[in-house]
This record gives C-alpha cells, structure tokens and sequence, in this order.
C-alpha cells in the first residue's frame, strides 16, 4: 500500500476533481520530467491547470499505481495511465511528500508501443 495521500491524489484523479487533485499539492510545489526538462512545472495552480487541460482532453483518462515502494518521504511508484490523449503511459514517478503535501515528483513517463512497433532507433528486437 502506498502513501494515504498518493492514493487520495489517484482518486481525486480518477474522479477529475480538480479542487482535491490542487489541495495535495504544497505551495512551493515542483514536477521533473528528467528526460523532458521543458514539461517541468511549479505550483498547485499549474498543476490544475495541466489536469484541467488532459481531462478535456482525455475525459475517459484513468490512472492507477500498479505496485509501490516507500523510502522515507518518498512513494517509487509504477504508474499506468490509459485512455491518455489516445494512448496508454507507463513508468514510475517518485512522489515526494513532506508535512502532509506533495512537494516534489519526477516523472519517468513514457507511451506504451503497440505490439509491431519498432524499437526506437532501431529495427524491432526478435521475439524468439
């Protein structure tokens, strides 16, 4: 089981409740996408505004933690968003909280390819 507010932030989600989604979030709030620096975001306000966008977006978008780990303030989580803008997401975000807020995540998000898809750079990878 993971964090009682991640799993409220995943409800609140699953529910487009943009008011609960913002009240997880600290004031001094901040998102990392390591591997996309420009997607960065701070603050509860963008927050809502980013969620406010996918759910128009996405209105049949659902997100669970498929399995957890807790080390100190942090939840490594591995994620699973589907019906996301047409696609399915995988991968872990780290989930930092503190003081009962969250107050940091870095994002490790990426599509799910189809079966036949080929691999990125590359020609697709034997299966036998």
């Amino acid at each position: 089981m993971s964090n009682p507010l991640v799993q409220r932030l995943i409800s609140a989600l699953n529910s487009h409740d943009l008011d609960a989604v913002t009240a997880c979030f600290a004031p001094d709030f901040h998102a990392e996408w390591p591997a996309h620096p420009s997607r960065d975001i701070q603050g509860p306000e963008q927050v809502r505004r980013n969620w406010e966008m996918i759910f128009k977006m996405s209105p049949d978008i659902t997100i669970e933690m498929t399995n957890s780990v807790e080390v100190g303030e942090e939840t490594w989580g591995e994620w699973h968003y589907t019906k996301a803008a047409g696609q399915e997401l995988r991968g872990v975000i780290v989930v930092t909280v503190r003081d009962g807020l969250i107050r940091r995540s870095r994002f490790y998000m990426e599509p799910v390819d189809g079966p036949d898809a080929a691999t990125p750079g590359g020609p697709r990878l034997a299966r036998d």
